[in-house]
């Protein structure tokens, strides 16, 4: 008893030894009864309750993290992206749920989509517990189903890993089952001979839903055609699909910082194809020397722009290049990127649709959109993110950012880390919070959007946002 005098302390055990036997055993016996009435108490909370320090806080706007399996870094920071996509989460949904209505299809053959779904609905929860890590194991092991053996002690490429999943989507996709079209005869005319043999068709008869709705959110179309420099005729357009754009970082000029749109300008920027032969110029029967051609090679344009926009974008810059000695290096600059992007000016679009495109898009803001409360909080709302004097709340093709996906290293290692929104309020107007974090693996902390833009990004999460809903959820 450090805080009695010695004198005190001395004098109650004296008290105590002159007290006699059967008092000394009153007294043990009583402390001996609370003893046990405290492990009575114990015992009934622990009952209840569980154990104390295994009674886990809620982190309201925080997420789950993830337990890495060996060097699964770039598999973790890639799902955490995915999370804090709400449409592609909203899809996979509705494809289990259709999936689930056949029965004849086996569980091996949904692996893929039920795991990614319920791993990313948990990765999605508004409200975690303090210590929650998950574990993504079993995706791999979906993975492995669909021929992709992915080691999680070797490091691999959270690009890469990304087209392993959206690949192996198609094809469970392309296997579901698919209902009679009201002009398949073939399915028609066994549902006749089924009719008459009293056997009841199993597929409905109407018909067959679209693929484009059917589709994961992620897909999108480019658009290529060419043209003859001589004669101006315009080749068929082409289209290509794609589940992400990979854009080619330019050269730095002049130390200036390169923005995403320089990329996306380098990206469609219009290309020179030498000795194409023209079937216009060809018709049209040129002389030379006094004869005419057979075949006429002039020199043609190709363009590429975006023909179908998808829901989800996903943009990858890539930072690989080549010393002259053929040794990789990765690009260590920042590119610019804003919160909002507007692909407005690179949708391929026809004659017309140019002209009202350019009359609606990119004007000044204008002195009604000065006075009008809600056209002002748009307006001055997008301007300052993309730090131009231009109106873009009139943009029809405007996307959000949701996720960036950064590396830190170089070509042989290094660590993937992700910031991403936090999951939304289920009862908010928004399906964006403003809350942003940052993720590595199981470690997940608060961050703030400047923190995200200013960082090095490798890949970049956006969503398609419509105007009325451009407000950020408070």
């Amino acid at each position: 008893m450090p805080w009695c005098k010695q004198g005190a302390t001395d004098k109650l055990v004296r008290e105590f030894l002159r007290t006699g036997t059967a008092a000394r055993s009153k007294m043990m016996k009583n402390w001996g009864v609370i003893g046990g009435i405290a492990a009575a108490m114990a015992a009934g909370v622990y009952v209840l309750w569980g154990p104390i320090s295994d009674r886990k806080k809620k982190r309201k706007g925080m997420v789950p993290g993830l337990l890495n399996l060996g060097n699964t870094c770039f598999m973790n920071s890639l799902l955490q992206g995915l999370a804090a996509c709400p449409s592609f989460i909203r899809w996979l949904e509705d494809f289990t749920s259709e999936s689930s209505v056949h029965p004849e299809r086996t569980e091996r053959e949904t692996h893929l989509s039920s795991s990614l779904m319920q791993l990313l609905k948990a990765l999605s929860n508004h409200d975690p517990r303090e210590d929650d890590v998950l574990d993504a194991g079993g995706l791999l092991e979906a993975l492995r189903l669909y021929r992709w053996h992915i080691s999680s002690f070797e490091e691999q490429d959270a690009h890469e890993l990304f087209h392993v999943l959206t690949s192996s989507l198609e094809e469970e996709r392309e296997h579901q089952p698919r209902v009679a079209h009201l002009f398949d005869m073939q399915t028609l005319e066994k549902s006749v001979e089924s009719k008459e043999k009293n056997i009841s068709c199993r597929s409905p008869l109407h018909p067959i839903p679209s693929l484009w709705r059917t589709r994961h959110p992620f897909h999108g179309r480019l658009t290529s055609y060419m043209a003859c420099k001589r004669c101006e005729r315009q080749n068929p357009v082409h289209y290509d699909s794609f589940d992400s754009l990979s854009l080619p970082i330019p050269s730095v000029q002049w130390s200036r910082p390169v923005t995403l749109d320089q990329c996306l300008q380098h990206f469609i920027s219009s290309e020179t194809i030498k000795e194409v032969e023209c079937e216009n110029c060809t018709e049209a029967g040129e002389l030379v020397n006094g004869e005419v051609l057979e075949s006429q090679r002039t020199t043609f344009v190709k363009q590429l722009k975006l023909g179908k926009l998808p829901q989800c974008l996903c943009i990858h810059l890539q930072r690989l290049t080549w010393s002259k000695e053929g040794t990789p290096i990765k690009r260590q600059e920042h590119v610019q990127f804003t919160e909002y992007l507007s692909l407005d000016r690179y949708k391929h679009c026809t004659a017309g649709q140019n002209l009202q495109s350019t009359s609606r898009t990119n004007r000044p803001i204008s002195a009604k959109a000065a006075r009008d409360p809600k056209d002002k909080t748009i307006a001055n709302g997008l301007s300052s993110q993309l730090n131009l004097t231009y109106d873009y709340s009139s943009s029809e093709y405007l996307f959000r950012l949701t996720a960036v996906l950064v590396h830190h290293g170089d070509m042989h290692s290094g660590h993937f880390v992700t910031y991403r929104r936090s999951p939304a309020a289920p009862c908010g107007a928004s399906p964006f919070s403003s809350q942003w974090l940052w993720v590595s693996d199981d470690s997940v902390r608060k961050a703030s959007l400047q923190e995200a833009l200013s960082s090095s990004a490798y890949l970049l999460f956006y969503e398609r946002v419509q105007r009325p809903g451009l407000r950020v959820e408070e």
